[in-house]
């Protein structure tokens, strides 16, 4: 087999003053230089990068992103540098470390009937925000589709995320994950919590499945991992990452109990706990009692209405009629009652953090 080797060319007008900075400075190896009595082309290599710089070489400059875990021991911590033939190189965190936007709290009411836009995003798999303004950025909620089934082009990758959570909303999808055993089948009402970086990859799924997907910061980085091979050959359900665990939660034979709102029922998928406090995440049905006004102290509170219908009430507001497809959030204090709800009546709820307090208030 042909070796094949890619470089990037880079211009000079004086090559013996961009020897030390590419050799010295970034730490770079010269491979080549010629011609030898005149030299006007020199070869570098070094973290990942094969560059030629070349007198006659008519681009323009450009500019090298180096990222490193030290970036402050890096070329005497400097983060923005110039070599002498113009190029500019910025040195930059190899793994930064999630930025968690502060969030911009507002009453939400997302309907379905709005006629948001689906669009094509990764794998081909279709997208429909169901928060526009994303709260600032602190939280994407999504509505994702597939409308052919079968296998699902997806490649091994992970995401750099505070919180992700994936709920089956319809039909249903295969996926495998790291340290967590073979494929496995997330059904409609099933959820997987996915902890920051975990490896997974989607297999196949149904004709039409949906899914929610919810993810902490609204804008993260996916990266693929071309190395791992999936399933791999551990079983690791005690794993933590970033102090999170996996959770595949079932909705079969699952336990209802009281909901935090008097005159509804629950059940809870556990990751409160899994996640020590970070989210939480019930399903949540019509039940004993009757609904009340109440406040609640969390971050973010989020609710996805999967099938019937209920009113939410607001204070200051217009009462917002709710049916199957419609989200909404409600910010911290505000005053709301959540009522006349159907008998088949079900809502997803997802709250950041996952533990908070709830004041009925009348």
């Amino acid at each position: 087999m042909s070796v094949v080797t890619a470089e990037i060319r880079l211009p000079t007008s004086e090559l013996r003053d961009d020897i030390p900075f590419y050799t010295k400075i970034l730490g770079m190896r010269m491979d080549m230089i010629f011609p030898a009595d005149d030299p006007k082309v020199a070869v570098f290599s070094g973290h990942g990068l094969r560059l030629r710089i070349d007198a006659d070489a008519p681009e323009a400059p450009g500019t090298i992103r180096i990222l490193s875990d030290d970036p402050d021991g890096f070329a005497d911590g400097k983060r923005q540098l110039v070599a002498p033939n113009g190029t500019k190189v910025e040195i930059d965190h190899r793994n930064p470390p999630v930025a968690m936007p502060e969030t911009q709290h507002a009453f939400v009411v997302r309907r379905l009937a709005d006629q948001a836009p689906w669009v094509i995003g990764r794998a081909g798999m279709q997208y429909r925000d169901l928060l526009p303004d994303r709260l600032g950025g602190s939280i994407i909620a999504s509505h994702i589709r597939i409308p052919d089934g079968g296998p699902v082009p997806d490649m091994v990758h992970f995401h750099r995320v505070g919180f992700q959570l994936i709920f089956c909303y319809r039909g249903w999808v295969d996926v495998v994950y790291e340290d967590q055993g073979p494929k496995m089948r997330l059904t409609a009402g099933d959820c997987f919590i996915q902890p920051p970086e975990i490896r997974h990859r989607v297999l196949e799924a149904s004709d039409n499945v949906e899914v929610i997907e919810i993810g902490v910061p609204a804008e993260h980085v996916t990266e693929i991992d071309h190395e791992m091979e999936l399933p791999t050959p551990h079983l690791r359900p005690e794993r933590e990452w970033q102090g999170q665990r996996f959770v595949f939660n079932q909705a079969k034979g699952a336990e209802w109990l009281p909901f935090r709102l008097p005159g509804y029922i629950c059940r809870d998928t556990t990751i409160a706990d899994n996640t020590k406090g970070v989210a939480g995440v019930q399903v949540v049905r019509p039940g004993e009692g009757t609904p009340q006004w109440a406040r609640h102290d969390t971050d973010i509170l989020f609710g996805f209405v999967m099938q019937g219908r209920a009113t939410l009430e607001s204070e200051g507001r217009e009462p917002s009629q709710l049916v199957a497809g419609d989200a909404y959030a409600i910010p911290p204090n505000l005053r709301t009652r959540l009522g006349a709800a159907s008998d088949d009546f079900e809502l997803l709820e997802v709250a950041l953090p996952g533990v908070f307090t709830t004041t009925l208030d009348g």
